[in-house]
């Protein structure tokens, strides 16, 4: 996610802000620009902007606190492109799933503003036969255990993934090194653009010589990997033990990290960061490395070459701070051939 800043004073304001803290503007995200603008009030919740005469109102979740961003009024959309994904919501009249339900919408704006960025085909699910992509945030209730994941377009997320106790403990009983809703989303839309973008398209075989055939069971493959764990050496092949249990979850995994990888790069980028270890002078080190947008950089090798030594001054100012680390992961050749695959698809996709 880039750096923002309001288009009234120029100061820097976070992607979810709906005020400017330096000059007080009202701010609201133009889905069509991806930028943040600074509004001037109208009539009738309406609101207009200095150097244009377009007209704009906000989504109507922004009243319930859960999103900023701004449709036009020549649109007759009542909730924005982020919003509009949107199935199934939690039942507001309980008062911890309001909170809950702004994480999960965090986190999934961050996720569409990745989307657009790269132009990935994406439009709302209207019924379970159609295409599209649909989200619904259940709460377990009585005997119904909600299971996060995805089928036919629909990622279905327990919303107490959006809880931080609830959600330690699901990752220290899954014994699993990094467990965030962004993450989970970043995770399943890889099943959706496995169907998108690879299923009975050139990039097919590519994909099976890679990752595996597809065509494995998958109910056994997964019930076989809970019972018996992954296979020995599995960091060779795979950015995580999840991902070795069939290829379709390598496939979501890969996915996942390479926008981990991408987003990343594109913030470090926008704050300006360039990388110079001080080690000893007796060790040779690289000259500094001045960091790419990961979302305009066309060589995966050279983000590569930035995010290993990206990540490990994330992790090493994560243990200062007593932090566990940002990345607990190891890119290995195999998996990094993979995450290219991931690169050249999406790639393709953001220039045809």
């Amino acid at each position: 996610m880039k750096l923002f800043q309001c288009s009234n004073c120029r100061q820097p304001v976070y992607f979810e802000n709906t005020h400017c803290t330096h000059c007080q503007s009202l701010l609201g995200f133009d889905a069509g620009r991806l930028e943040l603008l600074a509004l001037q009030a109208g009539t009738e919740g309406l609101f207009s902007i200095d150097e244009a005469e377009v007209v704009y109102r906000y989504c109507e979740n922004e009243r319930m606190g859960v999103c900023n961003w701004l449709i036009p009024l020549a649109s007759s959309a009542r909730f924005c492109r982020a919003c509009s994904l949107n199935r199934v919501i939690p039942d507001l009249s309980v008062p911890a799933y309001k909170q809950r339900w702004k994480t999960i919408e965090q986190a999934k704006h961050r996720l569409v503003y990745a989307l657009l960025r790269w132009n990935l085909p994406f439009f709302p699910k209207a019924g379970l036969s159609d295409g599209g992509l649909g989200f619904d945030f259940k709460a377990s209730q009585n005997q119904e255990n909600v299971l996060t994941g995805h089928a036919s377009g629909i990622i279905t997320m327990n919303i107490a993934e959006a809880d931080d106790v609830e959600r330690a403990m699901a990752k220290k009983q899954m014994d699993e090194v990094y467990r965030t809703v962004l993450g989970h989303f970043r995770h399943e839309t890889g099943h959706y653009f496995w169907d998108v973008l690879v299923a009975g398209a050139h990039w097919h075989e590519g994909f099976r010589e890679l990752f595996g055939d597809e065509r494995e069971p998958y109910t056994q493959a997964l019930e076989a990997h809970y019972q018996i764990g992954p296979p020995v050496g599995w960091q060779e092949n795979f950015i995580s033990a999840y991902a070795s249990a069939h290829p379709w979850e390598d496939w979501a995994e890969t996915w996942a990290h390479y926008l981990h990888l991408v987003d990343t790069l594109e913030t470090a980028y926008s704050f300006g960061l360039t990388l110079s270890p001080r080690l000893n002078e007796a060790i040779e080190t690289n000259a500094s490395l001045q960091l790419e947008d990961g979302y305009t950089c066309s060589d995966f090798s050279r983000l590569l070459r930035q995010w290993v030594p990206l990540s490990l001054a994330l992790n090493s100012l994560n243990r200062s701070m007593g932090l566990p680390d940002s990345y607990p992961f190891v890119i290995s050749k195999t998996v990094a051939r993979k995450m290219e695959f991931v690169h050249e698809i999406i790639r393709y996709r953001a220039e045809a």
